[in-house]
């Protein structure tokens, strides 16, 4: 697993003088504060601050800041699950089977990078609660997340594959857990339980 590798630079912002339009400035700079410190710790004023915008203009394209934070969960599905995540294990991988393996390649590379900021989906679930709208959001995301292992696990002709699906995210979980306590080798521990439960799930 290289540090070097070509994953995307997940909490990669342009400055503030970058996008031209204030809604992609808001966004590029709630990006990076909330994927790194959470929702509770960041406030308004700073986000409007970092911007370069006027509140107006804020409340204009955001009228609250969960709405900012709901648009920053869509875009982190985008930006995480689907391009840096899913998209490089296809890549990576020539089988379906290969494919679900080399999810965990491709976190082990992310682990290793000094921008490693967690699962932003986990992280607003905890800190805002299941009851919470933008709690609710997270466990959407965690479920889509969970949907596509499904099909790929359908599509590799796994038994029960919901019910894989399930455990495998279990093990994603855990991985990110295990990385954000220090354990660099996070990534090839829970792979090696993944081939097991391939193995399980294979008749």
């Amino acid at each position: 697993m290289n540090p070097e590798s070509k994953v995307p630079a997940l909490t990669e912002v342009s400055p503030v003088s970058g996008p031209a339009n204030p809604a992609d400035r808001i966004m590029a700079v709630a990006y990076r504060l909330f994927s790194t410190r959470g929702v509770r710790d960041v406030g308004v004023n700073e986000l409007i601050e970092r911007s370069g915008v006027a509140k107006a203009t804020f409340y204009r394209h955001f009228p609250s800041k969960d709405s900012l934070v709901l648009a920053f969960l869509e875009q982190r599905d985008k930006q995480w699950t689907m391009d840096a995540v899913l998209s490089e294990a296809l890549r990576r991988g020539s089988t379906p089977r290969e494919q679900l393996l080399a999810i965990f390649d491709v976190f082990g590379d992310w682990f290793l990078r000094e921008d490693f900021e967690g699962c932003s989906f986990a992280k607003v679930l905890v800190e805002m609660g299941p009851a919470h709208p933008l709690g609710q959001a997270s466990i959407s995301y965690l479920a889509k997340i969970r949907g596509h292992i499904q099909a790929a696990a359908e599509e590799a002709r796994l038994v029960r594959a919901e019910e894989f699906a399930y455990s495998m995210l279990v093990l994603m979980k855990g991985a990110i857990l295990q990385a954000m306590e220090g354990d660099l080798q996070a990534a090839k521990r829970a792979q090696q339980m993944a081939v097991w439960l391939i193995e399980h799930h294979s008749s």
